[in-house]
């Protein structure tokens, strides 16, 4: 069972793993591991687990325990996209459980004071992939020759380990602990362990330590620097370390499968961990699943082939627009369709760019009225209707009722359809005049004109945007559309020649007061109505542009102060007055939310959810549902 204390004077809490039952058997051996048994290659499950193994009881969760076996066919767009199995595959220090709650995971338990001092406990006799131990020498070893060695961390060190310009002391407890302080609360800390692309604080530095200079010979390493055709042993050990690609076969990984195939290739082979730390309550090790087999198609062809029965489980690359055609599937093959709610703020979002090179609208969209108007000028509802089957929500760029932090107020600050305000507000820019067609004239002149841009990855977004063409033009503003590649797409905003961009809305649509409300501020240079400010910040000042807009400053000191509480009141008050001002302002034009994603699956596949919230961050996608207890009811 899992305990909790809090001792509400210190603000202590202390989370203990589950303990295996003394009845669980835990000499149960998966099928496929049997050839590996019998040639002694891998030890017995007893030795193969921790002596504390995490228990997942399936019951508890509403689940049934499962069966071993079988292979799950998935599809990605590219092969960069493996790296879904390490979001997927939901192996964390400290991960989110379905609730999104925090519980130890990789580790035994974890100790928290004041949000300043973490301590974690380690599973003995845990191993890697390839049976070695995992130890705190793992963490000694990151934290020593990899975040403090200058060449391999330049920039000293992720934001979330140096949130107040210092990286925190570390130090190794004992053998099964190791402990992080920061002189300064560190709320981002536990999030970001948690998070589908989670910050690294350790990795498998007995197979590392062959790629670093401190450890190898000159002359071994100029020799793997030739075999890998690198120049420098630098980017070497880079390439070499990457646990979220899951593109090395030879890393040693605690996730649930491990890739077997050598980049490049068509079809990956993920293979259980059979040393992988979770187990049922009946003593089965998890996962269920022997192997995921991972095929490399195009984008734009996966919701195609899924419909076609070449996919087993299957959510990315699927859109609301294909669940028709996906639901007719079921006819033809033995799969079924559920539909999850996805966790963003906005399923569309228009992001004017307050960092556009364009001078008239760079002042324009920078004043509030401008926002407000474009806002409430688009028709949502028939938005909804037409391109959601009104299955949707009408809303504002905003958290979702799902979250305890949601207020209706906030969902519908100026997204109301109200063209009337619109053009008055128009007028009051000073935008009163209009060529001969009816569309509106510039400070300049030139006609108002905006060119919305997409990644084109997604016909819905230009179905959503032929409606809002009309509807804008109702209030003398004109709209056309220009697509391209996301790298592309990405790098235009950045430079400033994207003038509106149609995008998602906040990644995180269902936070608690626990999680950052940094999507709220210019924190990262990809959020796309201010990637220059969000690129000053990422980079601490030494790249981007300083923001100048006082509510966007006002937004980046509510940050800070969140950063700096460890009260949840006042961090819940922090989070409204952010939801208040980002919506009053109108940053990003939501369109809709609550929108629903098809999610595929073999229908003999077990213990996949029929409803669930679905999002990158916080709940990785498939991850926080544990798909290493998904399992074949037959062979």
């Amino acid at each position: 069972m899992v305990s909790r204390r809090t001792f509400l004077g210190g603000l202590v809490t202390t989370v203990m793993a589950p303990k295996l039952s003394a009845g669980a058997d835990r000499d149960v051996e998966p099928e496929f591991l049997r050839s590996l048994l019998r040639a002694q290659r891998i030890p017995p499950m007893a030795d193969r687990l921790p002596n504390y193994p995490r228990v997942v009881n399936m019951k508890d969760l509403g689940r049934l325990p499962g069966r071993y076996g079988g292979d799950v066919r998935t599809i990605v767009g590219n092969a960069k996209d493996v790296r879904y199995m390490t979001i997927y595959g939901y192996a964390r220090l400290v991960g989110y459980d379905a609730h999104l709650n925090f519980q130890p995971d990789i580790l035994s338990s974890y100790e928290t004071e004041e949000d300043r001092i973490f301590t974690f406990r380690l599973r003995d006799g845990h191993r890697w992939s390839d049976g070695a131990p995992f130890t705190v020498d793992d963490f000694r070893y990151w934290w020593e020759d990899v975040i403090l060695n200058n060449e391999l961390t330049p920039g000293g060190g992720a934001l979330e380990l140096r949130p107040h310009g210092k990286l925190p002391k570390f130090e190794v407890v004992d053998a099964t602990t190791v402990r992080y302080t920061w002189e300064k609360p560190n709320p981002n800390f536990l999030p970001a362990l948690a998070g589908p692309l989670p910050l690294v604080i350790f990795g498998p530095g007995h197979y590392l330590k062959q790629f670093h200079k401190k450890y190898q010979d000159e002359f071994r390493l100029s020799s793997l620097l030739k075999q890998y055709r690198i120049k420098k042993w630098v980017d070497l050990h880079i390439k070499m370390a990457a646990a979220a690609r899951a593109l090395n076969p030879d890393l040693p990984v605690l996730d649930p499968w491990q890739n077997r195939t050598a980049s490049p290739a068509e079809q990956f082979i993920f293979e259980r961990n059979p040393f992988f730390h979770r187990v049922d309550e009946n003593g089965r090790q998890l996962p269920y699943v022997d192997r995921f087999i991972v095929n490399v198609s195009s984008s734009s062809i996966i919701s195609a082939k899924a419909g076609a029965g070449e996919s087993d489980l299957q959510a990315t690359g699927l859109d609301f627009n294909d669940y028709t055609f996906l639901k007719d599937a079921e006819h033809r093959f033995p799969v079924k369709v559920n539909l999850w709610k996805q966790a963003r703020g906005a399923r569309v979002a228009l992001l004017p760019n307050l960092n556009c090179t364009d001078p008239a609208w760079n002042k324009l969209f920078r004043d509030v009225r401008m926002r407000r108007a474009l806002s409430l000028a688009v028709n949502r509802h028939e938005v909804n209707m037409v391109s959601f089957y009104g299955l949707a929500r009408e809303s504002a760029d905003t958290v979702l009722p799902e979250s305890s932090l949601y207020r209706e107020e906030y969902a519908k600050a100026y997204a109301e359809y109200n063209p009337d305000e619109a053009n008055r507000l128009l007028d009051e820019l000073g935008l009163g005049e209009r060529h001969d067609d009816g569309i509106r004239k510039l400070p300049d002149g030139r006609r108002a004109e905006i060119t919305v841009e997409t990644a084109g990855e997604s016909t819905l977004d230009t179905d959503v945007l032929q409606l809002i063409r009309d509807h804008w033009r109702e209030i003398g503003i004109a709209l056309y559309t220009r697509t391209s590649q996301r790298d592309i797409f990405r790098n235009r905003a950045m430079s400033g020649s994207i003038t509106m961009a149609i995008w998602f809305g906040i990644d995180n649509g269902v936070p608690t007061p626990d999680m950052s409300p940094s999507q709220l501020a210019p924190t990262t240079d990809d959020q796309m109505q201010w990637p220059l400010w969000g690129q000053h910040y990422l980079s601490a000042g030494q790249q981007g542009v300083t923001p100048d807009l006082p509510e966007v400053q006002e937004l980046l000191k509510l940050l800070e102060q969140w950063g700096n509480t460890t009260d949840r009141e006042e961090r819940k008050s922090i989070w409204h007055a952010m939801l208040s001002l980002y919506t009053q302002q109108v940053f990003s034009i939501g369109i809709v939310n609550g929108s629903l994603q098809p999610i595929l699956a073999s229908s003999k596949l077990q213990n996949i959810p029929e409803k669930a919230i679905y999002g990158f961050d916080p709940t990785s996608f498939l991850g926080v549902y544990m798909p290493d207890s998904f399992w074949y009811e037959e062979s």
